[in-house]
């Protein structure tokens, strides 16, 4: 809560204590957001390749939680520090149910690929063929291929009492080789890599035509020349396997005097974590698997049996073919209205900004002709004397930081917070944290145990020799790549209270102000927790009072369970709660005496839904927030993150528009039930498909591209 927004209510007790059984499970919800995209790629209606992406993206998701949140788990009960779940469940009981939910969706996963995409691209001239199916002219030229590009990178490993199993790196792509020595008739085993940088579906030479594009997995052609590797033996055998290994990361800040030395060693440790997960080729042999699960250290139930071939994160090199027919209709990106060149010249942003703020809905709306531009403009303008930003995810070739490097090279003061401990970025983070150093820059990373999430960026100008800041706070990444598909919503101000609260926030993160009190933001770990509550306790009182009262909220995941329970205690006032979730929900809905009042639906679609929005009616004085903030107790408690109020009310009314329609039984979604089951929604009493949100958004963006207020 802002200090000049500080509240007191007294608000009645709301019935008995709230049923211990309140909370669904946040890693079997994360499953269930997991299979709401296998939905998508089970979608007919959706064009081909973009259904193949939603595979990909699935087995990437996928990835991630193992290496993740089920290695996390899995480290807490082996060290004892695992604790019954808030949604009743033992560890024992959590890990048990994801992998009985873990299994299920594998499997759907993969005959979903076998069964309906695979005959589907074959039809569109898409073909992923397996090595006995080639012709013999294809495999004359794959053999070419091989000798040139795969045989001089491939490294077989054997295993026999003077070389002990190898260690198989996470998500990697593997054979299991078994050989007999004609001499002796003995048997051995060998390991041979897929090599990670190679093409994992490998073009058939001579098929360049945009309309027959045939492909074969690497393992095929590696598999087929087995013998090149092993001269002078007899290849019996081999059969694909895949390892996930635990892939967190564990930095003790205060024992590391340079972050940066101390988290580059424990990126080497993260190769050696433990395996949670084996994929294996469901026709493997029963011996191999044997000394797989023994030499790796694998309970049973880790395994799974899958059709080949394995690794499907694979299928993102297919999806990206040119091909106009099997992908969604592009939407056309505008610049903001209020940035629109004015007779062919670039509006200066400095100038929009001081006329008004200007809230702008990515990607719907261009980022590079806003945020980029902004601080681009900002690093080239004299009159700049310092930009201060927050970095936690940016591209490879980013023009913010180029900018960032210009500004500093000309003498402006720069800093920039990088967080280099952003999950599987931080290498790059690592970087190019190096690379500002050595232009000039100012690093920093922040407050020692917190993450820096939030995204902020402060530009200091001189102007008829006074100074004055302007602002963005965003809900997304400063990366222009990932602008093109994450739905995010960022705001532009010269307002000064904001400008205020950024210097202040700006001073915290970069030296020593730990009571610094905001106007225009909420801050935490210490102020986004309490703010929101007291937003919901306000909405009950107003809601007794007879007054206007309503909550909304728009979030990746909702799985803190005081702010949980602050919406039960709302909708058992009578208050009307709408939540749209992209992934993890614990929140049970409309259960009878705890949140009938309480609607939770999900949209997912090409874009990411990204930003996080809080919108409150306050009794005719509506309150609504953007900012970085997830409800979750990483982002709440051990994270630096910022939400914004907003000022204008054309502003409010958009946002408000925007769950009016999301919430809208008229359009596509998943509604979510108390049991934790979500059932989509996506055609009408009469069959028709409900309107899509990002296409409908897309479609007001335009409608009002030239309509200033």
């Amino acid at each position: 809560m802002s200090s000049e927004e500080t509240m007191s209510i007294s608000l009645p007790d709301f019935g008995t204590e709230l049923a211990p059984n309140r909370y669904l499970d946040r890693e079997l919800s994360w499953l269930a957001f997991n299979q709401r995209v296998l939905e998508l790629a089970e979608d007919p209606n959706l064009y081909l390749l973009e259904r193949v992406n939603f595979l990909a993206i699935f087995a990437s998701n996928l990835d991630e939680f193992f290496m993740v949140r089920v290695a996390g788990l899995k480290r807490r009960i082996a060290t004892g520090l695992a604790v019954t779940s808030s949604s009743g469940l033992s560890p024992q009981e959590v890990l048990s149910q994801i992998s009985r939910e873990a299994h299920r969706l594998q499997e759907r996963h993969a005959q979903l690929f076998i069964d309906t995409i695979k005959p589907a691209m074959k039809e569109k001239g898409i073909r992923i063929v397996r090595w006995v199916n080639l012709e013999d002219s294809e495999r004359s030229l794959l053999h070419d291929y091989f000798q040139n590009q795969i045989f001089p990178v491939l490294t077989p490993l054997a295993v026999d009492p003077a070389h002990p199993f190898p260690y198989i790196s996470g998500l990697s792509l593997n054979l299991a080789v078994v050989l007999k020595n004609p001499d002796t008739d003995k048997e051995h085993f060998a390991r041979v890599k897929v090599p990670p940088l190679l093409p994992r579906f490998v073009r058939i030479p001579g098929n360049s035509g945009v309309q027959d594009a045939r492909f074969v997995p690497l393992e095929d052609i590696i598999g087929e020349y087995l013998g090149l590797l092993f001269p002078g033996m007899q290849v019996l055998q081999h059969h694909t396997f895949r390892v996930t290994r635990n892939e967190d990361l564990e930095v003790d800040e205060d024992e590391g005097e340079n972050l940066l030395l101390a988290l580059e060693k424990e990126l080497l440790r993260r190769r050696f974590g433990p395996p949670v997960r084996l994929e294996v080729a469901n026709d493997i042999n029963p011996e191999v698997l044997e000394l797989l699960i023994r030499e790796l250290d694998i309970s049973d139930e880790d395994v799974y049996h899958l059709p080949s071939p394995l690794d499907l994160t694979g299928l993102f090199e297919i999806s990206s073919l040119k091909r106009a027919d099997l992908h969604y209709p592009p939407h056309q990106v505008i610049t903001n209205r209020y940035l629109q060149p004015v007779e062919d010249k670039d509006v200066s942003i400095f100038s929009a900004m001081r006329q008004r703020d200007i809230l702008m809905h990515h990607p719907y709306e261009s980022f590079s002709t806003s945020v980029q531009a902004f601080v681009e403009q900002a690093a080239a303008d004299p009159k700049v004397l310092a930009i201060k930003q927050t970095l936690y995810r940016t591209s490879g070739d980013s023009p913010i930081v180029d900018a960032l490097i210009a500004a500093a090279e000309a003498g402006k003061q720069v800093l920039a917070l990088v967080e280099i401990k952003a999950r599987f970025d931080e290498q790059n983070n690592i970087a190019w944290a190096r690379k500002l150093e050595q232009a000039g820059v100012h690093v920093v990373y922040g407050i020692v145990g917190l993450k820096t999430h939030c995204k902020l960026a402060l530009v200091i100008r001189q102007e008829k020799g006074q100074l004055r800041r302007y602002c963005h706070v965003g809900t997304g990444n400063y990366n222009p790549k990932t602008a093109r598909y994450y739905e995010d919503y960022g705001l532009l101000t010269s307002r000064e209270s904001v400008g205020e609260d950024l210097t202040k926030l700006f001073n915290q993160l970069s030296g020593y102000a730990p009571e610094a009190e905001f106007k225009s933001l909420m801050v935490s770990p210490n102020g986004v927790r309490e703010g929101l509550t007291a937003r919901i306790e306000q909405e009950i009182a107003n809601k007794l009072a007879g007054k206007d009262a309503r909550i909304r909220i728009k979030v990746n995941s909702l799985v803190d369970e005081q702010i949980i329970d602050s919406l039960y205690k709302a909708s058992n006032a009578g208050v009307p709660v709408e939540i749209l979730v992209r992934g993890m929900c614990a929140l049970k809905p409309g259960v009878p005496g705890l949140s009938e009042n309480i609607k939770v639906r999900s949209v997912l679609g090409r874009y990411l839904e990204h930003s996080r929005i809080f919108a409150f009616a306050g009794g005719g004085d509506p309150a609504v927030f953007i900012g970085s903030a997830d409800m979750m107790h990483r982002n709440l408690d051990r994270r630096v993150e910022a939400l914004v109020r907003l000022s204008q009310p054309d502003h409010i009314r958009e946002l408000n528009s925007l769950f009016e329609t999301a919430m809208s039984d008229s359009v596509a979604s998943w509604y979510l039930a108390e049991d934790g089951n979500w059932t989509r929604h996506k055609v009408d009493a009469n069959g028709n498909l409900l309107i899509d949100l990002q296409d409908q958004i897309m479609k007001e963006v335009h409608a009002k591209r030239n309509v200033r207020i």
